[in-house]
């Protein structure tokens, strides 16, 4: 059988296998103060079979929220929110990441309260828009982070990290990709700052440095994930030389040993394996596929040793136990795209199982 079903050790946590389910926003945060409920805690505990979950992007701030109904990290009604989902995931067997979100432009001020207003690296608005309770709505010029800003929302992601683990999680993963704030940091066009914090790649990459350092430092760099994008133009993200900027980013983080580096690759196979080979740690790989979802065949990707593990994303949120069915060669339910974000328990919890289709026993 495939390496795919061999369990793995992750920084000292025992992984069923190696199958991941990829962070995905959901937007059915509808607890008290953006916190999840109980239909979240049924909703991942159904796909713990998974070697490792990762969880939608949850804010380590109320400035760092860009959707509507996504959940936080930063009060205390969110942690013991999120404990009953990190309890209901434990008791099923599996292991559970809070991915920390902060999308910095990517958002609107009539998603923040008392008058807060998305901030990024630089005064330079993303072309394009955001879905709001009002409908979508033009990106607007974010307010530029002063040097005590940056302090205050490394400090926030710090927090969170430790709200995280007070919620019982495995550890934490910062979400360094698609175009929210740490990719802006990373990203030329989106940073424009002449400080110590932008410029050439050696400054753009100070803020993710820094903020892993502090994460790691705080909760333990075994319990700490990084993702990211490199040469993804996901929210008006553009990047000429994505070798030169991440090269020189995963140089200064591997002496940190995180629990893993996640990558969502972009067209470039070839900037994958230089990656790959340069990181001494954990590999997790959400490989490109479009138009095609994730499939069984990216699992090839371990046997050659691409990566180490592998994240789904829609083929997980649709069938609930994946690695069965990767097991068994499918079948496989079709994800419905128009209940991805918000709604109820429907397109949620209500995927079967293959113990739940007709004719199984």
């Amino acid at each position: 059988m495939s390496m795919a079903f061999d369990p793995y050790d992750l920084g000292g946590k025992r992984l069923a296998n190696r199958i991941v389910m990829s962070p995905m926003t959901r937007s059915r945060a509808y607890g008290p103060g953006a916190s999840p409920t109980a239909l979240t805690a049924e909703y991942y505990a159904q796909r713990a079979g998974a070697g490792l979950i990762v969880t939608e992007g949850t804010q380590p701030s109320l400035v760092g929220q860009g959707y509507p109904n996504t959940p936080g990290l930063h009060s205390a009604e969110q942690v013991a929110a999120w404990r009953t989902v990190t309890d209901a995931v434990h008791r099923a067997g599996g292991v559970i990441y809070a991915q920390l979100l902060h999308t910095g432009r990517i958002g609107h001020p009539s998603l923040l309260p008392d008058g807060l207003h998305p901030v990024a690296p630089s005064a330079t608005a993303a072309q394009g828009q955001v879905f709001t309770h009002d409908g979508p709505q033009d990106f607007l010029t974010p307010k530029e982070l002063t040097e005590t800003d940056i302090s205050r929302t490394i400090g926030d992601f710090v927090a969170a990290a430790h709200n995280a683990m007070a919620a019982g999680f495995d550890g934490v993963e910062l979400h360094g990709g698609n175009g929210y704030l740490i990719h802006q940091f990373l990203a030329p066009n989106a940073n424009r700052r002449t400080d110590g914090w932008g410029g050439p790649a050696e400054r753009r990459i100070r803020f993710p440095v820094e903020l892993a350092s502090a994460v790691a430092d705080a909760v333990g760099a075994e319990n700490v994930g990084l993702r990211i994008s490199p040469g993804v133009p996901n929210n008006d993200i553009v990047e000429v030389d994505p070798y030169g900027t991440y090269g020189a980013l995963l140089a200064r983080l591997a002496p940190l040993g995180l629990s893993y580096l996640h990558l969502m690759e972009g067209p470039d196979r070839d900037l994958t394996y230089r990656l790959r080979k340069e990181w001494p740690g954990t590999f997790i790989l959400n490989p490109q596929t479009l138009p095609e979802t994730t499939g069984p065949d990216a699992l090839d990707l371990i046997e050659d040793g691409t990566a180490d593990l592998i994240a789904f994303g829609a083929l997980f949120l649709a069938n609930p136990d994946l690695p069965d069915r990767l097991a068994a060669g499918g079948p496989y339910n079709t994800p419905d795209s128009t209940t991805f974000y918000g709604g109820d328990y429907r397109g949620y919890t209500d995927y079967p199982t293959l113990a739940g289709l007709p004719g199984r026993p």
